[in-house]
């Protein structure tokens, strides 16, 4: 009884979080608000503060640390080094600017109130932090990571994220007070370790990655492409971790190293799922933290903090990306998405308070405050991005101009599913005009092949709307399916008319029967996969047989208005549709044009099969 008393315990907090969440998060996306906010408002209804039906958030948070990890990884899968490159001026001048301008400010007003010089230094260091996760949600939801304040604003969550690192590393030396020989000597210890890790991981994910997945493939196992890309982003958060640095930043590490890679729009829907759960989870554990005794404790000083924290790191980030060539629209936008303090705050201080520098009375109410912040920081931004749509009604479509996007992200107008003989002609004459189709094609072999021409094919499933939707099916133009799977093929057509009804649908048909099925599918355009070739070859056929070629082409061209016919015809009334254009013939294919003569047997076999009897 015991036993069966420990497999059942774990099932009520996991129901808890599920019922939490499925009740508030479609409540508020009703009221146009941000997931994020009915995760948190879940997080605070279901925690000690609230119904108690959980009761110590801190080793869910352990977990739910996860969602952000994956998250990361994720954010890495959809850049490339040579992008991140072009970035390095938001990263590195926006993103230096934005964390140190906004922590001496905070440091200061922390100062002003009575906190110690090293509690003021962490205080303004954790609360100048964003929340990473909740601002890639919203720009998510918004569909506004690829715009210019998008990518601003990712610039300077990326340079923070880098910046951890450093900051961890400084906390020891503030809270020795003395810089002596042995505190130094271990601080630089920890820093070759750190870059001894980070070696390990660029390595394994330049030379040791794709091979590994290039086997796994070929096993056609799913399950266990799932588990290998689960291995590879927790090895790398376990990996950095163990090293001092941030699991997170393994991830996104691991990430950016796999972003050329053929796999990446595999394992990015494979990893899909769990960063959905997971950081919705997250977001939970941030409202669970909230200790809403403390909030009635110290509300005035909390309701005064909170707004100056919102309103003044949305001012400084507006001030900053106008000065980095944003408008000021676009400024507005980028500091009301990074208002929040971040989700390192919860990191960073607890360690502060362990090693001495803060007391807990100053700790404490910290937190609090950085909770609080990512709970109305979701509404501010909403609010004002209310005002600003209403504004500029009309105009608020994204500007690309001058941006500097990921390749093949906006280019991809085409969703090419199949690279075989059929789907390489087709890519080939695409980019004829300039359009690179984003391919995606399961046979390795072929992703291997299309490589060596320099061509962008993805390892994926085409019959997986996840895949699709990694590979941006919901921003194509058109998809076509260049496979020679029927069923797959039938599949396929319909998660597009489901889920992606602005995308149109080319498919290449089998024969004449599954080019009647596919039109009474309502694709937009289907052709046989042997009757153009078959056309031109009976086209050159009668020119060389001595046919003037303006005769052959009418011949050829009539030919295919007959079959167009044809098929229209069978398609609303069935397989004898269109009878009246060929001569009463019930033989299967049948013929467009009437039979100058009987058909001849010429062997004893054929005239069994055409039912002539041995003469």
């Amino acid at each position: 009884m015991a036993s069966t008393a420990s497999h059942v315990s774990f099932l009520p907090p996991i129901l808890t979080f599920c019922g939490a969440a499925v009740v508030a998060v479609p409540v508020f996306r009703l009221l146009g608000l941000s997931a994020v906010l009915g995760y948190l408002a879940a997080g605070v209804a279901i925690g000690p503060s609230g119904l108690s039906l959980v009761e110590d958030p801190q080793t869910i948070a352990t977990v739910a640390e996860l969602g952000v990890v994956l998250l990361l990884f994720i954010i890495g899968l959809e850049l490339k080094l040579s992008h991140l490159w072009e970035m390095k001026r938001d990263i590195f001048g926006l993103g230096f600017a934005q964390l140190t301008i906004t922590a001496i400010l905070l440091g200061a007003a922390a100062m002003a109130i009575g906190f110690s010089p090293p509690a003021s230094f962490v205080t303004g260091v954790a609360v100048a932090l964003s929340a990473t996760a909740i601002a890639l949600q919203m720009l998510g939801e918004r569909n506004d990571l690829p715009t210019p304040y998008g990518q601003r604003s990712f610039a300077i969550l990326l340079f923070q994220d880098l910046s951890v690192v450093p900051l961890l590393a400084i906390l020891p030396l503030l809270a020795s007070r003395v810089g002596d020989q042995g505190s130094l000597t271990d601080s630089l210890l920890a820093v070759g370790i750190a870059l001894l890790g980070i070696a390990a991981v660029v390595l394994i994910g330049r030379y040791g990655l794709n091979p590994f997945f290039r086997i796994l493939a070929r096993s056609g196992a799913r399950e266990v492409m799932t588990a290998s890309a689960l291995l590879v982003v927790l090895g790398a958060a376990l990996l950095m971790q163990e090293v001092g640095l941030s699991m997170a930043m393994g991830a996104f590490l691991a990430g950016l190293l796999l972003a050329e890679s053929n796999f990446r729009h595999q394992l990015e829907a494979d990893i899909e799922p769990f960063r959905g759960m997971l950081l919705g989870l997250f977001f939970m554990s941030v409202g669970m933290s909230i200790d809403l005794a403390l909030v009635r404790e110290q509300w005035v000083m909390l309701a005064l903090a909170a707004p100056v924290v919102l309103l003044g790191k949305t001012f400084i980030i507006a001030v900053l990306s106008r000065l980095f060539g944003a408008s000021w629209r676009d400024g507005l936008r980028s500091g009301t998405i990074l208002c929040t303090a971040g989700e390192f705050a919860f990191v960073l201080i607890p360690v502060a308070a362990g090693l001495g520098i803060m007391s807990p009375a100053e700790a404490q109410p910290l937190t609090a405050l950085a909770a609080i912040t990512m709970l109305l920081g979701p509404l501010l931004s909403t609010l004002i991005e209310r005002l600003l749509r209403n504004h500029h009604a009309g105009a608020d479509e994204p500007d690309l101009h001058g941006l500097n996007v990921p390749e093949g992200e906006l280019e991809s107008r085409v969703l090419v599913i199949g690279f075989g003989r059929f789907g390489q002609i087709v890519n080939q004459v695409l980019l004829t005009q300039g359009i690179q189709a984003t391919v995606i094609d399961s046979d390795v072999e072929r992703i291997r092949d299309a490589g060596r021409f320099g061509l962008q094919v993805y390892y994926g499933d085409g019959t997986r709307l996840d895949v699709l939707r990694a590979a941006g099916a919901e921003k194509a133009e058109m998809i076509c399916i260049c496979i020679d799977n029927q069923e797959a093929m039938v599949k396929i057509i319909e998660i597009i008319h489901e889920n992606f009804q602005n995308a149109r649908s080319f498919v290449r048909a089998y024969d004449r029967i599954h080019a009647i099925e596919l039109m009474n599918r309502d694709v937009d355009y289907q052709i046989r996969e042997v009757f153009e070739s078959a056309i031109v070859f009976g086209r050159a056929a009668l020119e060389e047989l001595g046919t003037d070629p303006e005769m052959a082409a009418q011949a050829a061209n009539d030919v295919r208005k007959r079959d167009i016919a044809r098929l229209v015809l069978q398609k609303e009334v069935g397989t004898m549709g269109g009878a009246e254009l060929m001569v009463g013939s019930k033989i299967t294919p049948e013929p467009l044009t009437a039979p100058a003569g009987k058909a001849r047997a010429l062997s004893p076999e054929t005239r069994d099969i055409l039912g002539e009897g041995v003469i």
